[in-house]
């Protein structure tokens, strides 16, 4: 007989792992609920059982991830059984490379794996919430409801995302056009004045010689100076991808004047969205806020959720244990969801919380970006400015020069 391995909740809350033997992974879920576990995972010990991934040609995109999630949805829910779907989806997709990885993933269904099991050989396709969910959906048996809320989460999110990128395009394209019309004087044009300075002799006054001697270094230099950019960005980048340097870079990034509040509240609408999600699927609370805790993209700020689940799990309020998180969770937030918890609407008002926070952050990339744009302006025009002023400084004294 088949053997289990299983992660459940028990009655007190704490997390319990063991194996189980049973005629099927179903038979292995029921014996759980009725020792009184909640269980969040139960898959088969038998390594041999999955297929392993394979490489495939093309490439998997998230609209063709959301939109067979919305199609396998639907087909469970007509009544359709997990393995036809999926055969259905496989058979159907157009797509060469999501043609062979639904069949792949159909392939370990059948062989007796679940199905958030067979999306987690393909890490680059599923995400780890995304596998959370479908594992909650298996676990609760209201599988064809999650992934139509996963469906509906990905395009809000990628909505939400693509509002984000629009806004920060405008202050990039100024930012590349400044270094472009910098580099171009210190490259072109005050060589040229430089040489016809030379002609005239006679000392040039300081902000003229000062911007010729960047020119001059810029021109002498320029490979050393291209190398150790490269090299500095690498190391940035090296450090920023180590989990010290990570939450270094999020702990300042939250208290940056303008990008702090709003990426606390890009955070917040993700972790009120992806809660009230979960908690409308029927999710129970302390498996939803551990999933949700991975969808806020900010270690520091997961981390303080963590604290909070502790406290529930403990037995404490939800709003109660989230006002020790304020970077996070503001005040007003906060009385919505002590109000949500009395009436028992937790969910449905944290997905409308999502929404008024998210309509909240669009009015403040706005204020951000209109902010931006004449900042960037005026630093341009300064730059421009000095330079042109700099090396027109010595044709006012062009007499002197002569002489």
């Amino acid at each position: 007989m088949p053997v289990f391995e299983y992660k459940a909740i028990d009655e007190k809350g704490k997390l319990a792992s063991d194996t189980i033997t049973a005629s099927s992974r179903e038979a292995a879920i029921d014996a759980l609920f009725s020792q009184g576990l909640s269980p969040s995972e139960v898959k088969e010990n038998n390594p041999a059982v999955q297929k392993q991934p394979s490489r495939f040609s093309g490439r998997i995109t998230r609209k063709d991830v959301e939109k067979y999630t919305r199609e396998l949805g639907n087909l469970l829910a007509a009544g359709m059984s997990l393995s036809r779907s999926l055969k259905i989806l496989g058979r159907e997709s157009t797509k060469p490379a999501a043609k062979k990885l639904w069949s792949d993933v159909h392939d370990n269904v059948a062989n007796g794996s679940s199905l958030a099991d067979a999306f987690r050989q393909w890490p680059k396709c599923f995400s780890t919430i995304y596998i959370a969910m479908v594992q909650a959906g298996e676990t609760g048996g209201f599988l064809e409801l999650v992934l139509e809320q996963i469906a509906d989460f990905r395009s809000r999110e990628q909505d939400l995302r693509s509002r984000v990128q629009a806004a920060l395009i405008y202050p990039i394209i100024l930012t590349i056009l400044a270094i472009m019309i910098l580099l171009f004087l210190l490259i072109y044009f005050i060589p040229r004045f430089s040489s016809i300075f030379a002609e005239f002799g006679g000392t040039l006054p300081p902000l003229t010689r000062g911007i010729v001697a960047c020119s001059s270094f810029v021109l002498q230099y320029w490979i050393f100076i291209v190398g150790a950019v490269v090299l500095l960005v690498l190391l940035i980048k090296s450090y920023i991808q180590r989990p010290e340097g990570r939450a270094m870079f999020e702990k300042w990034l939250l208290k940056a004047p303008i990008f702090g509040p709003i990426t606390a509240r890009f955070a917040f609408v993700r972790f009120a969205r992806m809660l009230g999600t979960l908690l409308n699927a029927g999710v129970p609370l302390l498996s939803a806020l551990h999933v949700a805790k991975e969808a806020i993209g900010n270690k520091t700020l997961a981390n303080a959720v963590d604290d909070a689940v502790e406290r529930v799990r403990k037995g404490a309020a939800l709003s109660q244990s989230l006002r020790e998180c304020p970077t996070l969770f503001s005040g007003a937030n906060i009385e919505m969801i002590s109000i949500a918890e009395e009436s028992s609407r937790l969910g449905q008002d944290l997905s409308r919380l999502a929404e008024v926070n998210e309509k909240e952050l669009d009015r403040n990339l706005k204020t951000a970006v209109s902010f931006a744009e004449p900042a960037m302006l005026f630093f341009m025009a300064a730059f421009v400015g000095t330079i042109v002023i700099g090396m027109l400084l010595p044709i006012f004294n062009l007499q002197e020069l002569i002489h």
